[in-house]
């Protein structure tokens, strides 16, 4: 087979995103292509969290599938939870120790949850145990079952390596990937490599989990390479694999960041890590950075510190979530009235209100174009996934020191924690567009009124005066209510959208996909493009499909989308979000009339997997369905 799809699953804080990492990278370096979602409960430990993952040997994985071939468990909850997700002729890997738990005895399960898995296993005959499912499964689906004594395994390390009992769980993530590399036929120099790089300057740590590899690896060599997967065959020599966080925070810093400020608040906070990680850095024996890290008090401090900074003149940003969005409104609204090029990385999560902290959407589109008081100037973009990412965070910068805007890149849950292989950027396509700089001088007027685009000095520029203020100013800053005056100040601004509009590349503002003149039309922003790729991949031997993936969200680029448009009936067109409202659909109305019924929602908080996006769209076509919620996944 050319792809594999596999699920490890545990209470959160057991090590999953660890065994997310070795695997890997461990497949990585073998020249497999792999992207991998992470789900995981908002608490701090138990609650039960899984790795979806899909491994290609033909080409870079832009979406997940059900059913999977693997599915690796480390405790109960995780063959009740998942024992549907698994393939025919697939491989279960489960803890020995956990056979004989029944659903009952799984206290980090809802009620409610235990209650509607208790009626799908009664459908299928099966009572509540461990041993039970895993014995439907052998039965009914032919799946082969390892049972490994998980709890003999890590005494041997235990005793081996002389480790303190109390630090026993650490290595379950350790048993996990050794037993999931045996069952696909990794081989030993390339899981090496995976917990080399993972445990880097640890070599105790290294020393340990090869040793419980080699355990593991002695125990099972009659499920040794299983399930096998074609020789790796992507004509790529390098790869980067890094998460959607991480992709970003690495973009700003090739494209000049030098403040950056934040709240702790999920799924935004990792990217401010990874910046602190690189802020100054040699190679080469030429320096790139620093950039200076901070974490304020709150969203209202970040705000208005990177806009504080960005008045200096250094390319600034701030990254948050919904919630600390919000709390930054009102330092948006007084960087737009002062033509502040502020970038602010908004990476959705599932709302309303704290919502699901950990769980993806799309639902805050409006919030991102309309939020703050009065009209102002902004820039809204997305990205589709992390190489767009790269390029976009890069381009953000430009456009908001071009125009004097503040830029809001809007990404989520399942772009910023998925890690994904990806071809390594090329820099040479980067660009530094710092916009309209000023020398400043006697005379120098910050809002002059002879241009659109305001003269830009930075704050302590040589015998330059300039005033700020919240209120509404004149040509220098000072505090304006004269009615003629409003009324050119405030065009002045307002008039930026229509050159943003006229100057922005195509390419930023749109991408299409597919068959060029489409029998229907898929439409999306965000991480529905890579699921939508793949969706009309599989349908397009029976329907000609397209997808326009949207960029430019504000100012919306109508022109562009009629046309893109042009030739398709409203009726052929289909809108997907991550979103209860559709809220693309909505945008589209707003600025072009066109309505939208045909939608496939999914609110959930898990991503779109592929299989149930293909079911909606053949829903829509053959049984004339306007609206599909997607519901899969646990």
């Amino acid at each position: 087979m050319n792809e594999v799809g596999l699920i490890i699953g545990g209470p959160q804080g057991s090590g999953l995103e660890t065994s997310m990492n070795v695997l890997g990278r461990a497949l990585a370096s073998r020249g497999y292509g792999l992207i991998a979602d992470r789900e995981y409960f908002s608490n701090i430990t138990g609650r039960h969290s899984y790795i979806h993952m899909l491994i290609s040997s033909i080409d870079l994985p832009r979406s997940l599938r059900y059913p999977v071939e693997i599915l690796a468990s480390t405790d109960a909850e995780t063959i009740f939870t998942h024992f549907n997700d698994v393939a025919e002729r697939g491989v279960v890997i489960y803890d020995k120790s956990q056979a004989g738990k029944s659903i009952d005895a799984v206290p980090s399960m809802e009620d409610y949850t235990k209650d509607r898995i208790k009626s799908i296993l009664r459908e299928h005959g099966i009572e509540p145990i461990v041993s039970n499912v895993i014995g439907y499964l052998e039965k009914e689906k032919n799946v082969t079952s390892i049972e490994i004594d998980f709890p003999s395994m890590i005494r041997k390390i235990i005793e081996r390596y002389k480790v303190d009992p109390r630090q026993a769980s650490r290595y379950v993530s350790g048993l996990i990937v050794s037993a999931i590399s045996v069952v696909l036929g990794l081989e030993g120099e390339f899981v090496r490599y995976g917990i080399e790089q993972q445990f880097k300057g640890r070599a105790h740590l290294v020393e340990q989990n090869l040793g419980l590899y080699e355990l593991v690896k002695d125990s099972l060599t009659s499920f040794k390479n299983i399930v096998k997967i074609d020789e790796p065959a992507i004509r790529l020599s390098k790869v980067m694999l890094l998460t959607g966080n991480d992709i970003v925070a690495i973009a700003k810093i090739v494209g000049g960041l030098r403040y950056q400020s934040y709240y702790p608040i999920t799924p935004a906070a990792d990217e401010s890590s990874v910046i602190e990680k690189y802020e100054y850095e040699e190679i080469g024996g030429k320096v790139v950075g620093p950039v200076v890290v901070m974490q304020t008090e709150d969203e209202i401090a970040a705000i208005n510190s990177a806009i504080g900074a960005a008045l200096t003149g250094a390319r600034s940003s701030t990254a948050t979530s919904g919630p600390g969005f919000d709390l930054m409104v009102e330092g948006l609204s007084w960087a737009g009235a002062n033509e502040v090029p502020v970038v602010i990385t908004y990476y959705q999560r599932g709302g309303p209100s704290t919502g699901q902290p950990t769980r993806g959407s799309q639902s805050d589109l409006m919030n991102a174009v309309f939020a703050a008081h009065g009209e102002f100037a902004r820039i809204v973009i997305s990205s589709g996934d992390h190489t767009e990412a790269f390029y976009d965070a890069v381009e953000a910068f430009n456009m908001a020191e071009k125009y004097q805007v503040p830029v809001i890149h809007l990404l989520d849950k399942f772009l910023a924690n998925s890690i994904a292989s990806i071809p390594i950027p090329d820099i040479s396509k980067i660009r530094i567009d710092r916009g309209k700089v000023s020398p400043g001088g006697a005379n120098y007027k910050r809002f002059d009124m002879s241009s659109t685009i305001s003269p830009r000095a930075y704050l302590g520029t040589k015998n330059t005066i300039m005033w700020y203020t919240g209120d509404e100013h004149d040509e220098e800053g000072h505090i304006s209510e004269d009615p003629e005056k409003r009324l050119k100040m405030y065009s002045k601004r307002m008039e930026k959208m229509k050159i943003i509009l006229e100057e922005t590349p195509l390419n930023l503002k749109m991408s299409a996909h597919g068959e060029k003149s489409p029998d229907y039309l898929l439409l999306g922003w965000g991480s529905t493009k890579g699921v939508s790729l793949d969706a009309i991949d599989k349908l397009n031997s029976r329907i000609r499909l397209g997808y326009l993936n949207l960029k430019l969200l504000w100012p919306f680029p109508e022109r562009e989308f009629l046309e893109a448009i042009r030739g398709i009936p409203v009726n052929k067109i289909i809108a997907v979000e991550h979103s209860y409202g559709i809220n693309i659909a909505s945008l589209i109305a707003m600025s072009t009339g066109i309505i939208i019924e045909k939608r496939i929602a999914k609110f959930t908080g898990r991503p779109i997997l592929l299989n149930e996006l293909v079911e909606a769209i053949e829903k829509i076509i053959y049984r004339n369905e306007k609206r599909v919620v997607l519901e899969y996944g646990a």
